[in-house]
């Protein structure tokens, strides 16, 4: 089997093959990631049942574990979207950040919503959001996507309770000292927001490409809206569910009352709850009405939970591979101290993010390759290893393409061409994760 430098090699070849297949010879995106994954493990030399195994099993595990939170989610999404009650939220969100500040909004409330909820379902909750903005104030509907989507994927990956930055702390021995890695998570996500807010203003100043949003009798006829209440239960409650049971970890609740909340809690049973709660939205509840909505929504994930599953195959084939072992050897050889150690941890997780497309995995497979070097490398105080903490999570963002479920979510859902959503998404994760990073290294500085 193949390692080293030459490992190396065929996983970028791998991805170039992907990204020149689907953007300029137009294959079809699941095509692309299909023969790119079997290619990678015919010429890397992984056995040929441990080929189909990885596939068969990447394709399976990922689309078991975020399969049905797509199209949940996706059917809340239609349901806001038909009823009003996503117009009713941006008229809220008008009013209180000013009508020429949508996408400021959309990086705000992103940011703050993925702290304790996954950003792909996030995302698709918020998108109706998203659109209503744009349909209110003229602004480009990718361009309030892109801001959403930044700020949402800079908390994911930086502040806990969210799993993989949970995680990572964890690794580095961090359980006892989560405030630490939480406050810093909030110092270092600000200027990585204000990237992707940035950004997605110029943008939208120089993009025009996305269809052209579908005005509606809601416009015109805001007094039939459903009330406020109502219009945010939908989304606000299996948030509201997740986030809750996000923190009760980290509170002493009997072991009933504990499995009850984390029941609730789970991004299934909340997002089941709020589907519920969206039907008070509905104008009307004959059947075939029901039905139309519910298809619509089935409709719109069938084509993300595809590309995600083709994703994790590829995702799961590179795992099989000795990239991981490879890099924890480089680590181990290398003589490094300080500042220096926040730049390996960034430059590992990236690799690994880039290569197999989850973040969540990055932050946790690079914190377990570093935790055994902390004291030889010097890093003892928790300060410094929250800091870590970021530099890792600023490398799990770099960069997201088309082997991350996120990627499809955001590029599907925010009516972005495939070249432009790497020229837009993928170039944006870049930068935010090098904010991250840059910022990082300058707290490090400053509190050593």
């Amino acid at each position: 089997m193949l390692s080293g430098i030459s490992l190396l090699v065929v996983i970028f070849l791998a991805v170039v093959f992907i990204i020149i297949t689907a953007s300029v010879f137009k294959l079809h995106p699941f095509l692309s990631l299909l023969l790119a994954t079997l290619l990678t493990g015919l010429v890397v030399g992984v056995p040929l049942k441990q080929i189909l195994d990885a596939v068969n099993q990447g394709f399976g595990n990922l689309l078991g574990s975020i399969g049905l939170v797509v199209i949940l989610g996706s059917m809340i999404g239609i349901v806001l979207e038909k009823s009003g009650a996503a117009l009713q939220i941006a008229n809220l969100v008008i009013a209180l950040v000013g009508k020429n500040k949508p996408i400021l909004a959309m990086g705000v409330i992103g940011s703050i919503v993925a702290i304790p909820v996954f950003c792909d379902s996030a995302f698709i909750i918020l998108s109706g959001l998203a659109k209503a903005l744009a349909k209110k104030t003229g602004k480009n509907f990718s361009a309030l996507a892109l801001s959403l989507a930044g700020g949402l994927y800079t908390t994911h990956v930086l502040i806990p309770p969210t799993p993989g930055p949970l995680a990572c702390a964890g690794n580095l021995g961090l359980s006892e000292h989560l405030g630490k890695v939480i406050l810093m998570g909030l110092l270092v996500s600000i200027p990585a927001t204000l990237v992707a807010i940035i950004f997605a203003n110029r943008f939208g100043k120089t993009t025009f490409f996305e269809e052209k949003l579908e005005t509606s009798q809601e416009n015109e006829v805001e007094q039939n809206l459903p009330s406020v209440f109502l219009s945010i239960l939908p989304i606000f409650l299996p948030i509201a569910l997740i986030a809750f049971a996000s923190f009760s970890n980290l509170l002493d609740f009997p072991e009933n009352i504990k499995n009850l909340i984390l029941f609730l809690g789970s991004p299934l049973i909340a997002l089941c709850l709020g589907l519920f709660a969206s039907f008070f939205l509905m104008p009307k509840w004959d059947k075939s009405f029901l039905n139309d909505l519910m298809g619509k929504g089935i409709t719109q994930a069938g084509t993300i939970l595809i590309l995600t599953g083709a994703g994790g195959a590829f995702g799961s084939l590179l795992k099989a591979t000795p990239v991981a072992q490879m890099v924890n050897e480089w680590v181990a050889d290398s003589q490094v101290s300080g500042v220096w150690v926040l730049v390996i941890g960034y430059l590992i997780a990236a690799l690994l993010k880039t290569a197999q497309g989850s973040s969540t995995s990055a932050l946790v497979i690079t914190s377990s390759m570093l935790a055994p070097l902390l004291q030889t490398v010097g890093l003892d105080s928790p300060t410094e290893i929250s800091l870590l903490v970021m530099a890792i999570g600023g490398g799990a963002m770099t960069v997201s393409h088309a082997n991350d479920s996120y990627f499809w979510v955001v590029s599907q859902i925010g009516n972005f061409p495939l070249n432009e959503a790497y020229k837009s998404f993928t170039l944006l994760s870049f930068f935010q994760g090098l904010v991250v990073l840059l910022t990082s290294a300058i707290l490090f500085v400053l509190v050593v």
